[in-house]
C-alpha cells in the first residue's frame, strides 16, 4: 500500500553495481518510496566484471563476449520496477566500468570506475545538486566487504559537494549472519561459511521490512538472475536447475539465498544501517527518516 507519509523526502542511495540496490537496500528504499518519498538508485557501473550462474549466458562474462553489463541493464530496470523508485547510471550507462576485485586485471582500464578520479564525484555531484535529497545511501569506508569499486562509491559519496541532511551506510548484522547460517542446511552443491561473509556488530539502527516489502525486496533480488539464486526450490532461470535449503529455524533465516559463489545465506526482513555523516538517528528509533526536516 502506497501512502503520502513521507511526501517532500528525496532519497539518493548510490550503489556499485547492478544487484548492490536489490542486495543492501532493497528493503529500505522499496519502503520508503510506498511512503511517498522519491527514491533514486544511482548505479556507477555496468557490473562487467561479474560472473553468472547457470550456463544459459555463461559466455557473456570478460573472458568470453563481454556483453554481460549490457545484459544486467535489463536485470536493473526491472529491479527498480519491483521496488518501485528512479534510476539513474553515473555519468550515463557506460561512463565507468566494473573494476574488479582487488589485484583484477582490471584495474588497468582507464574507464575503470576506480580510475574515475574528480569525474565521477562530479557525475555525482550533478545528480545530487538537481534532486537535493535530505538522506544519501552508500556503504561504509570498506565498501561493506572491500570491494574497490564499493569503496570507491562510499568515496565520492563524502567527496560530493552536496551535503544531506544525513548519509547512512547499509552493513549486513554479524548475528543475524551467524544465527541465520547455523539454521541453515545448504542445498547440494552449495555451502554455508558465516566466517566469509563480512559482517559488522554494531548499528545505528534496524530497519523493519513489513511482509510486503520483504516480498518485493526478494523478487528484487530475484530479477538480477545472473548473480542471485533463491534457494526456495523454483527452477532458476538461467538453467542453473532447482535449490531448496533446509531451514531449522523460519525466523533466523526466512529466506537463503546465494550469489555466483554458492555460499548460502540468510535473509531476514530487517536491514542495518550506521550513521556516516549528518543528523543523527533520535534515540532508539528504528526508522531511518526519524529526525529529518522535509
Amino acid at each position: 500500500m502506497t501512502t503520502s507519509e513521507l511526501a517532500g523526502l528525496k532519497v539518493v542511495a548510490v550503489h556499485a553495481h547492478p544487484d548492490d540496490e536489490a542486495i543492501w537496500t532493497g528493503g529500505l528504499l522499496c519502503d520508503l518510496a510506498r511512503r511517498g518519498a522519491q527514491v533514486t538508485v544511482v548505479t556507477c557501473t555496468l557490473g562487467e566484471e561479474g560472473e553468472t550462474i547457470g550456463p544459459d549466458l555463461q559466455y557473456l562474462t570478460v573472458d568470453h563476449a563481454d556483453q554481460l553489463g549490457g545484459y544486467r541493464i535489463q536485470e536493473l530496470a526491472e529491479a527498480q520496477r519491483i521496488l518501485g523508485v528512479q534510476h539513474r547510471f553515473l555519468g550515463g550507462a557506460g561512463r565507468f566500468r566494473d573494476s574488479g576485485m582487488e589485484g583484477s586485471p582490471a584495474h588497468a582500464d582507464l574507464r575503470a570506475f576506480v580510475n574515475a578520479g574528480s569525474a565521477s564525484v562530479d557525475a555525482l555531484d550533478e545528480i545530487l545538486q538537481e534532486i537535493q535529497p535530505q538522506l544519501i545511501v552508500t556503504y561504509g569506508p570498506d565498501g561493506g566487504y572491500g570491494h574497490p569499486d564499493h569503496i570507491a562509491a562510499h568515496k565520492i559519496v563524502h567527496a560530493a559537494k552536496y551535503t544531506p541532511q544525513r548519509i547512512l551506510w547499509c552493513v549486513t548484522s554479524k548475528p543475524m549472519i551467524h544465527t541465520g547460517s547455523a539454521a541453515i542446511t545448504a542445498p547440494a552443491g552449495w555451502r554455508t561459511a558465516p566466517g566469509e561473509i563480512a559482517c559488522v556488530d554494531t548499528w545505528d539502527v534496524a530497519h523493519p521490512l513489513s511482509p510486503e516489502v520483504f516480498d518485493a525486496k526478494i523478487q528484487a533480488m530475484r530479477a538480477h538472475a545472473t548473480q542471485v539464486w533463491i534457494a526456495d526450490g523454483r527452477p532458476h532461470p538461467l538453467g542453473a536447475g532447482s535449490a531448496r535449503a533446509i531451514v531449522e529455524d523460519v525466523e533466523a533465516a526466512p529466506v537463503v539465498w546465494a550469489l555466483s559463489n554458492l555460499i548460502a545465506q540468510p535473509l531476514t526482513p530487517v536491514e542495518y544501517y550506521q550513521l556516516g555523516a549528518g543528523e543523527p538517528l533520535p534515540d532508539g528509533a528504528n526508522d531511518v527518516t526519524a529526525g529529518l526536516v522535509v
